[in-house]
């Protein structure tokens, strides 16, 4: 609707505050699952170093020109198992909670070390494994806390900002993530002397996959080939249709598990991509797919859900290596996986 409106529609500032409102919807239940730690996550080898490198610009554009950003980054790689882009979200979390505590301007490094923790450190800090890990730190120059607000600052809806500037939910997700990857977060403040938070990711013994950073862009290209699109749901169903033909797709849908089966055999011989939604009513996505792999194991698929990972694990659907999209999802974000799903090889 948004792309078909022109730029003077009068009605435009009216859509757009529904899609942000949409937005912060999605945002408010993504941090709510990060922080209890049942949010879907996609782990690979990565280079921490990269990630940073790939976000600096954005961050920058994100913090203001009256906040000078450094980046101090170790010259060897860091390959931590990580899901790429959790840990954007986090450094963008935290970077705009320095902005946020430097209202006059100020500085802002972020640094990367490789640290080895002891039994005798893990045992002072509560962790769970000595070993070597993989340390960024964020240290601000900003106003910084006293200890009764560092002792709450992960607390879910805890917030030292204005009605309506923050819903607290912010560093509660970053602690989430940093537990759902095995790691630890400290955090270093006083009163007018700036913060440090110092982040702690296990170390592995990987080479890195190549990927897409997942940062915002521009709508990517669209294509012409065949997807098959289950999914119960009819808002979301015709939304996704839309969407998908809208960029050049050949789109069939399917209402429940029993239909997608059906439109698939009616169609195997053209169809490149099964968008499949995991809950359905009829046959279950793990279901389907079981039946589909065996006409076509290599069936390019993408699993979508609104469930929360102990759910969709409870079901047996998700596999190493199968894509997955955590409902709701944006018209880019949809489009994106499409584009990466159909050009892996």
């Amino acid at each position: 609707m948004q792309m078909d409106m022109k730029e003077d529609d009068p009605n435009r500032a009216h859509l757009k505050e529904i899609l942000n409102a949409g937005e912060r919807a999605t945002h408010l239940t993504q941090s709510l699952l990060a922080f209890s730690r049942k949010q879907i996550i996609d782990l690979k080898p990565q280079n921490l170093n990269e990630i940073i490198k790939g976000v600096e610009k954005f961050l920058m554009r994100t913090i203001g020109e009256d906040i000078e950003l450094k980046t101090a980054l170790l010259d060897k790689d860091l390959i931590v198992l990580v899901d790429r882009g959790q840990i954007e979200q986090i450094v963008m979390n935290l970077a705009t909670n320095a902005r946020d505590a430097m209202p006059d301007g100020g500085g802002l490094i972020i640094e990367t070390k490789q640290v080895g923790l002891d039994v005798e450190f893990i045992k002072r800090h509560g962790y769970s494994e000595a070993g070597r890990y993989a340390l960024i730190s964020f240290s601000d120059t900003g106003i910084g806390m006293d200890e009764k607000t560092r002792e709450r600052i992960f607390e879910p809806f805890f917030t030292t900002k204005q009605l309506g500037r923050g819903t607290g939910l912010g560093l509660a997700m970053v602690y989430g993530i940093i537990k759902q990857h095995d790691g630890f977060i400290n955090v270093y403040s006083e009163p007018q002397k700036g913060t440090t938070f110092k982040i702690y990711l296990p170390l592995i013994e990987s080479e890195v996959e190549e990927t897409v950073s997942a940062m915002p862009a521009g709508y990517p290209e669209g294509g012409t080939e065949t997807v098959l699109v289950a999914e119960d749901d009819q808002a979301v169903r015709k939304l996704t249709r839309d969407m998908l033909e809208r960029f050049g797709y050949k789109v069939i849908v399917a209402e429940d598990g029993e239909d997608a089966v059906e439109k698939f055999m009616e169609n195997k011989g053209d169809i490149q991509l099964f968008f499949l939604d995991v809950i359905m009513p009829k046959k279950n996505g793990k279901e389907v797919y079981g039946e589909i792999k065996k006409v076509n194991p290599g069936i390019k698929t993408i699993f979508l859900s609104g469930y929360t990972a102990n759910l969709i694990h409870k079901k047996g659907i998700l596999e190493k290596g199968l894509d997955f999209i955590l409902k709701p999802v944006s018209p880019k974000e949809l489009l994106r996986k499409v584009r990466e799903a159909l050009d892996r090889e």
